[in-house]
């Protein structure tokens, strides 16, 4: 390689665009929302698929849940109460999804609705 193409390739990197912490939550969300989707239309075939997507959305709210309820969590109180109640809702939900005693939709829908408030600009953090 030359010094002109060490160079640009160095460089080119930095030209990446910057992910924000909202980008990042809004892509984690969607990836995870879009496996949970994709294996629940698999049907039975597609259980050990949905029972990973569900333990990853598990993780994802939880996560979510300890974040809310830190002292410098910069979100407006009542979002963080309506979070952390989903973040429950989801981990109870998910259960009765894995026993075959419910329907995936409600999680697609929790998980949906906060894609859409991140990528409307919600409250920002």
């Amino acid at each position: 390689m030359t010094p002109n193409s060490l160079a640009h390739r160095a460089y080119s990197r930095a030209a990446v665009p910057t992910r924000t912490p909202r980008k990042l939550e809004y892509d984690t969300i969607a990836r995870i929302t879009h496996r949970l989707k994709i294996s629940a239309q698999k049907g039975k075939p597609g259980f050990s698929g949905l029972a990973e997507a569900i333990h990853d959305n598990r993780k994802l709210w939880t996560i979510l849940a300890t974040d809310v309820v830190g002292n410098d969590n910069g979100l407006p109180e009542a979002l963080r109460a309506r979070l952390f109640y989903l973040a429950e809702f989801t981990h109870h939900h998910s259960s009765k999804v894995l026993s075959g005693n419910a329907s995936v939709r409600p999680l697609l829908e929790v998980n949906t609705a906060v894609l859409r408030g991140l990528r409307s600009g919600g409250a920002a953090k």
